[in-house]
Formats: structure tokens, sequence, C-alpha cells
């Protein structure tokens, strides 16, 4: 399992991955769950995975060797005109690459190399765009109903981002958004763990503004895990007590 979770706002995107992979509580480790790319000046684009790691790593190789072949490539992210387009492709080849594996595992392949994908990017002279990828290759865009997408294990974190998202909130408020809806993921379950992966994309610039790892050892990370703890037994003890009815 894994949380990741792709944001719009008037400014631009922000991005935060999990990084935690496991087969069973002996077997941890960690891996990568973001990856971009970018043309100085014309684009960039970032894709983010939750499911069957053999899966998603086949994607997201598949589109890098896509790039590594500038005459030779097609259906290159750095070819499609339009954000649609790449989403089309990324939904296509994640689609394929399920078929695949469940045709060489027959039944015992059914529904185990599932994967959903958040695909964020910008290109020159358009919006700053956001995709929610589903394992059948199709998908849905980010809107103004819809402002943000979580894939994995989405329900820990989901309230305080459906309570607290601004749409006009800077990418300093997000971050810590998300990191707090990644602490409640984190203290609820197990298989989400750091380091955690974030990006923020800046409207019209066509590179990540910021792009870091956040460790156990990161001190703001720290510190908001722990205020937010005491927030909510703050606000749990202002709420009105509840007093039993009396006997008659």
């Amino acid at each position: 399992m894994t949380y990741c979770v792709g944001m719009v706002l008037d400014k631009g995107l922000v991005l935060m991955s999990d990084t935690r992979t496991n087969s069973g509580v002996d077997n941890i480790s960690v891996f990568r769950k973001m990856a971009h790319w970018q043309v100085p000046g014309e684009r960039i684009i970032a894709v983010m995975t939750a499911g069957n790691l053999a899966t998603t790593q086949s994607v997201i190789s598949q589109l890098e060797e896509r790039t590594k072949a500038p005459n030779e490539r097609r259906n290159s992210v750095y070819d499609a005109p339009t954000m649609f387009q790449v989403a089309t492709e990324v939904g296509q080849l994640l689609r394929e690459t399920i078929q695949e594996r469940q045709d060489v595992n027959g039944q015992q392949g059914q529904g185990r190399f599932t994967a959903t994908m958040i695909v964020a990017g910008q290109i020159k002279g358009m919006e700053p765009r956001l995709f929610l990828i589903y394992p059948e290759g199709n998908f849905i865009e980010a809107s103004w109903d819809t402002p943000f997408f979580q894939i994995g294990e989405t329900k820990y974190g989901r309230p305080i981002l459906i309570r607290a998202y601004d749409r006009t909130m800077s990418f300093e408020d997000a971050v810590k958004l998300l990191m707090v809806s990644f602490d409640s993921t984190l203290k609820a379950n197990l298989s989400v763990g750091l380091p955690l992966d974030m990006m923020v994309i800046e409207r019209d610039q066509f590179e990540p503004s910021q792009s870091r790892r956040i460790t156990h050892e990161d001190e703001y990370f720290q510190t908001i895990s722990a205020g937010w703890g005491d927030a909510l037994r703050n606000a749990f003890d202002a709420l009105p007590k509840y007093r039993f009815p009396e006997d008659d």
C-alpha cells in the first residue's frame, strides 16, 4: 500500500507521496513512487503511482525509455501536444501493462497487478492540469469540484484535506496541509511510511520550484506531527462535555 496526493492551486500544483513498499510485516523497503520529466521553458510532467510495484515501475520505465531516443521515440511525454494526451498515453500504457501480466499469469493473475496513477503537469501556453488514471486506462481530471486526488491508502488523510483545502492558499500552507494529511495516515496504517517525496510546480515555471525528500529526521515534519496531535487533544477537550441524563 502507499499514499499519494496531487493538489491544484491557483499558483500551480503540489504533489506528495510516501515511499514504503511491503509484502509482509518482515519485508519492508523504500522505493520512490514519484517521477518527473521536464523540458526547460516548455513543459513539466510528473507521475505518482500506487498499487503493484512491478506494474507501476514497468510503466515508469517504459515512459523513461521513450524519452531517451529523441529521433526514434514514439508516444513520448515530450511529444504529446496537451496534458490530456499525456494522460491518454499513460492510461493506455497502464492498461496494456496490467493486461500483459494478467495474460502471463492466467487466473492467478486476476487482480494482482492492478495500479492507479496521478499525472500532473503543464505545457507552455496551457493551464496546469491534474489527472487520476484508473487501472482500466480511463481517467478523470481535477476540477473546481474535485481539486485534489488521492491514491493508495486514502481514507485516513482525507478529512483534513476536505476541511482545510483552499484553492487560493500559498504553497507553504499547502505543503503543511499535506504533511498533516500524511501524518494522520502514518499514524493509522503501517503500510504507509517515511520518507516522503514532495514537489511543488509553480505555474509557468516548467521545473520544480521545490523538490525534496522528508525523512524521519526532518525537524519541521516532527513539529507538525507533535503539534497536530496536541491541537486535536486541545480541540477535543474544548468541546462541550456530554452529560448522562439523570435517573427519574
